[in-house]
């Protein structure tokens, strides 16, 4: 969610604070749910985790699941989009 360095945060199309869905597709394995939920806690402490939509691959290996976060800044989000990047069980960010 990095955006150019040439446009300042003033100039964001977000509004903040806003509710700001993020999709995150991983192994459908056991404690997926409950990883992506603590780094959504991290970065907003009143993430409701019965609020995430899961969506199961059609071969039932992959699980899609859209968390919608409480957004505060342009770095809070860039933050938790490189924290569920690089977390071992996120195979994509959207």
């Amino acid at each position: 969610m990095n955006l150019p360095p040439d446009i300042p945060p003033d100039q964001s199309l977000i509004e903040y604070p806003s509710q700001f869905p993020i999709k995150v597709m991983g192994a459908h394995v056991e404690g997926f749910v409950e990883a992506i939920t603590a780094v959504a806690l991290q970065f907003d402490p009143g993430f409701d985790a019965s609020s995430i939509e899961h969506r199961p691959s059609k071969g039932g290996n992959y699980l899609g699941l859209t968390i919608t976060i409480t957004a505060t800044s342009r770095e809070q989000l860039d933050e938790i989009y490189r924290t569920l990047t690089t977390h071992p069980m996120v195979k994509v960010v959207l």
